[in-house]
């Protein structure tokens, strides 16, 4: 039950790189050049860079947990075809040497008063603040979750603890419904939903079991996926491998004694359906980071508030913010934290010499959709939704050389390229592979 109260927690997305660094769990007042709130993906690489900007004395990050996970591998963790282990690294083995690692979580943030309070009571002031808190996963809005984990046929890619059990839950199908589904919120990686629901096939196929399932992908969306370009060919896969899609369908309950699943009907409030399952894969409802959606950092909705330009803060001039807790109208990804990191580091550059950002981000993010244990779909898009492809050949179809880099290469560009601050996405070779047309 420990591991399913920590579920209620929020996860970071990322991870961290190098060998000495020093540690803190306290000391009476702290003072760094530039904090970093958040030691995953955004908040380890931006890490990378100021130390490279700053020196390494002059920079701290703010990070309670011991372990960083690539949690865009738990996609093939899920379906069996990557381990747990595999995903994670200590936080000590990618904090960047001579950085200060604040070993506590995040209580407060005063931009008035450019200061940060950790849970264990210190106090840290900074002249540059960049947040990088993630988003808030939220089980327990689906009555019945996460105490429903306790049961088997149930489990989740968007959490350490819940992973395995998809796997587990994949192996023991026998026959009936497998349920996949997609929250009425915001998520991070708005592809994983499905693409466990194309591996299940997969797998079931392989092992003689398809026939006798009803694969259902139950989603909130009123589309497959954003991009037409890619959706179109999500729904010739849909068709040709017999899947039931379901629109405006939202996960409201979850029943795991019974096996059970309610759904109500968005276009219909209130009009519930419940579907008896063999294997469910739940998407989790997210939301804001605590943190900052009770701070004065944030907008409306409780997102952290930054200019979609440069990821300067709208109010803030001295604080910036990347990944999963802005409102960039951008579809969260690893990716686009990656174009995130070159975009804030140009920005923070400009900024300490009091000159104008100049460089500005299009919004660009990817999402390789795994169709099979050997075919992608690698999408890739700006903020208008319009297709921003690296190679000069169709994305749109299902290739195994993308398999090959979801499952192979990026996780190696992930550890040892944007975690140390040296890759910043793929744009300067777009250019390239497209003859300096795009």
């Amino acid at each position: 039950m420990a591991a399913l109260r920590r579920l209620r927690q929020c996860h970071s997305t990322g991870i961290a790189i190098s060998r000495v660094h020093t540690s803190s769990r306290a000391s009476a007042q702290l003072h760094y050049k530039v904090l970093v709130v958040g030691g995953g993906s955004g908040g380890i690489s931006m890490s990378a860079r100021m130390k490279r900007m700053m020196g390494a004395e002059n920079v701290a990050v703010v990070e309670p947990s011991e372990m960083h996970y690539y949690q865009p591998i738990w996609t093939l963790v899920g379906a069996g075809a990557k381990t747990l282990t595999s995903s994670g690294r200590s936080t000590a083995s990618v904090m960047p040497s001579g950085v200060k690692w604040v070993k506590s979580k995040v209580q407060e943030i005063n931009p008035d008063t450019n200061t940060v309070r950790t849970d264990d009571g210190n106090e840290i002031s900074y002249e540059y603040l960049i947040v990088a808190l993630g988003l808030q996963i939220h089980f327990e809005k689906i009555k019945g979750l996460p105490e429903g984990f306790e049961h088997p046929k149930i489990g989740s890619n968007y959490s350490v603890q819940t992973v395995e059990k998809t796997w587990k839950a994949l192996q023991d199908f026998k026959e009936g419904n497998a349920v996949f589904t997609f929250p009425n919120t915001p998520v991070k990686c708005a592809g994983a939903p499905q693409k466990i629901m194309y591996l299940a096939d997969a797998y079931l196929r392989k092992t003689g079991k398809r026939e006798k399932a009803n694969v259902i992908y139950n989603t909130s969306l009123p589309v497959l996926f954003g991009i037409k370009k890619y959706a179109d060919s999500l729904w010739d896969i849909v068709k040709q491998r017999d899947l039931q899609v379901n629109l405006r369908q939202n996960l409201i309950e979850v029943r795991a004694d019974k096996q059970e699943a309610v759904f109500e009907n968005l276009d219909k409030p209130g009009e519930t359906k419940v579907l008896e399952y063999e294997m469910l894969h739940v998407t989790p409802p997210m939301g804001p980071n605590l943190v900052i959606k009770g701070s004065l950092l944030a907008d409306e909705a409780g997102w952290l508030d930054v200019s979609k330009d440069n990821l300067q803060h709208k109010r803030y001039p001295n604080v910036f913010g990347i990944g999963d807790c802005t409102n960039l109208p951008t579809v969260r990804t690893a990716a686009a934290v990656a174009a995130q990191t070159a975009i804030l580091n140009r920005t923070i550059s400009k900024v300490i010499k009091n000159e104008k950002p100049d460089k500005i981000y299009d919004g660009y993010t990817s999402c390789p959709l795994v169709t099979s244990y050997n075919t992608v779909i690698l999408a890739e898009f700006d903020y208008n939704g319009q297709p921003l492809e690296t190679f000069p050949f169709n994305q749109a179809k299902e290739r195994r050389l993308m398999y090959y880099m979801k499952a192979d290469v990026m996780p190696h560009l992930y550890w040892h390229g944007l975690l140390r601050g040296l890759w910043g996405g793929p744009g300067p070779y777009r250019k390239l592979l497209h003859l300096g047309m795009k």
